[in-house]
C-alpha cells in the first residue's frame, strides 16, 4: 500500500547543510581510515564551563523537572534583561523577554507574528546568511527576499540597495551581525543608516540575530535596539550557545515589548516551554564568572589570527579577518582555477575527499552573489593542531594541482 501524498510545503523545505556535510566527512574517515579535518560545523570545542553543570545538576536534585511558565522562569527572564540592559545599552524590562528551545525557534516566532500567509508579506534577509531565514520564512507563508552580502562592503550590505529592496510589502528585516557565514560587523553608523531607512515604514519590523554579539574582536558590539526609536520595533535575539559552548542545552531568548506574549503564546503551542533544567543552567551562564567564556573569546580570537594568516598564504586563496563570530570565509576563485574545479562547491568536495578536510561552500548559505566570486567556510572553532594541519593539506593539495 503506497503512502498518501506529501505536502509541496514539507517538500520544499530547506535545511542546514552543514548537518549533511558532516555526515559526509564522517563517511570518508570511515571509507579511508584516516582522519579528516573539519570546519564545517559552528559549535564551539569547549566544554560547557564547570558552574554552569553544576549549576544543572543542582536543578536536578532539587525537583525542577516539571512544566516551567511558557515564556520561561522568571530568574532566567530577569537575567537576560540585565543582561541585555548591560550588553545593547537599551532598558529592557523582564517581562519583555521570552525564553525557547535555542535562538532558531524564535526566527519563525517573529515571521508568524509579523505577516500574514497570502498577503505577499515580505521577509529581507541577508545572502549569504543563516539558511533558517530563507526556510522560515518560506515555511511560515512570506515571501524571502535575499539581500546581498559582498566582499568589497567587507562582507555588509549596501544600505542604498537596501532602500531599493524594501517597500510597502516589507514586514521583516532580518539582520544577523556578527554574520554567520562571513564574521562581518555592522558599524554604528551604518546600523544608524539602516534605522534611517527603517523608520520611514510604519509596518516594518527588525529582527536582530545576535547569537555572535560577545565574539566581536576588534570593536565594541552595537546593536540595532539602541539606536533611537528601534527598540520599540526590534526582536533582540539572543543565547547561550555560541557564547557559553551550550549548543546542545537549547536555550535561546528574545525580548520584545510587543511581541512577547505573542512568542510566549506560540512557544505554548510549538512545545510548552523550554527545558527546565536547561533554564537554570543558563541562569548561572549569564549572572555567574564570566571568567571562562572571556577566555574561550580569546582563544577564538588567536585562532581567527591564525588561520587568516595560513589562509592568506595559501595559492589562489585570499581571506579578509572577520571582525566577529568564528568564521573564515576566504575567497577561492583563483584556487578553483588552479585545481580545476568548476565551482566553490566542486572545491569542496575535492578537498574533502582528496585532502581530507571539511568545510562548507557558499551555495550552503543561499544563491551565489552576482559578481562575487567562490567561497567557501571555514569554521574555526577547533584546535589550533587541526588548524595548521588543515590549512597544511589544503596548501599541499592546492600546490599538487598547480605543478602539473
Amino acid at each position: 500500500m503506497n503512502a498518501p501524498n506529501i505536502s509541496k510545503r514539507m517538500l520544499g523545505l530547506k535545511s542546514e547543510t552543514a548537518f549533511a556535510v558532516g555526515v559526509e566527512a564522517m563517511a570518508v574517515e570511515k571509507q579511508t581510515g584516516k582522519k579528516v579535518i573539519k570546519f564545517q560545523i559552528g559549535q564551539p570545542d569547549f566544554r560547557t564551563p564547570d558552574n554552569i553543570c553544576y549549576k544543572a545538576i543542582q536543578a536536578i536534585i532539587d525537583g525542577k523537572h516539571g512544566y516551567t511558565p511558557s515564556p520561561g522562569i522568571p530568574e532566567l527572564r530577569e537575567a537576560v534583561a540585565k543582561y541585555y540592559t548591560r550588553t545593547r545599552g537599551v532598558n529592557v524590562d523582564w517581562s519583555d523577554v521570552a525564553i525557547a528551545n535555542g535562538g532558531k525557534e524564535f526566527i519563525g516566532y517573529t515571521i508568524a507574528a509579523v505577516t500574514d500567509p497570502g498577503q505577499g508579506h515580505e521577509v529581507i534577509y541577508p545572502n549569504p546568511g543563516y539558511p533558517i531565514y530563507e526556510a522560515e520564512a518560506i515555511w511560515r507563508g512570506a515571501k524571502p527576499v535575499p539581500l546581498s552580502i559582498r566582499e568589497k562592503n567587507n562582507f555588509n550590505f549596501d544600505i542604498d540597495e537596501l532602500g531599493r529592496t524594501i517597500n510597502d510589502k516589507t514586514r521583516l528585516l532580518i539582520l544577523n551581525s556578527p554574520q554567520n557565514p562571513t564574521g562581518g560587523v555592522l558599524s554604528r553608523e551604518e546600523l544608524e543608516a539602516i534605522a534611517k531607512i527603517v523608520l520611514k515604514y510604519p509596518n516594518l519590523w527588525v529582527l536582530s540575530d545576535e547569537i555572535y554579539s560577545q565574539l566581536v574582536y576588534d570593536k565594541k558590539f552595537e546593536s540595532i535596539a539602541s539606536v533611537p526609536g528601534m527598540q520599540e520595533r526590534t526582536v533582540i535575539m539572543d543565547g547561550v550557545s555560541k557564547t557559553y559552548a551550550m549548543t546542545g542545552w537549547r536555550i535561546g531568548f528574545a525580548a520584545n515589548k510587543a511581541l512577547v506574549k505573542h512568542f510566549g503564546t506560540q512557544i505554548t503551542v510549538n512545545t510548552g516551554c523550554a527545558g527546565h533544567i536547561d533554564q537554570w543552567a543558563a541562569v548561572e551562564a549569564l549572572n555567574g564568572s564570566q571568567e571562562v567564556p572571556e577566555r574561550m573569546a580569546k582563544v577564538f580570537r588567536e585562532r581567527r589570527d591564525i588561520i587568516v594568516a595560513l589562509l592568506n598564504d595559501i595559492p589562489g586563496v585570499t581571506c579578509k579577518t572577520p571582525g566577529g563570530a568564528f568564521y573564515a570565509y576566504p575567497n577561492i576563485t583563483e584556487a578553483c582555477k588552479l585545481v580545476g574545479a568548476r565551482n566553490s562547491d566542486d572545491f569542496r568536495k575535492r578537498l574533502l575527499y582528496e585532502a581530507l578536510v571539511c568545510v562548507t561552500a557558499d551555495i550552503h548559505f543561499g544563491p551565489q552573489v552576482v559578481g562575487d566570486g567562490e567561497h567557501i567556510r571555514f569554521s574555526y572553532a577547533s584546535s589550533i593542531e587541526d588548524i595548521r594541519e588543515g590549512m597544511k593539506r589544503m596548501k599541499e593539495w592546492i600546490i599538487s594541482h598547480d605543478a602539473i
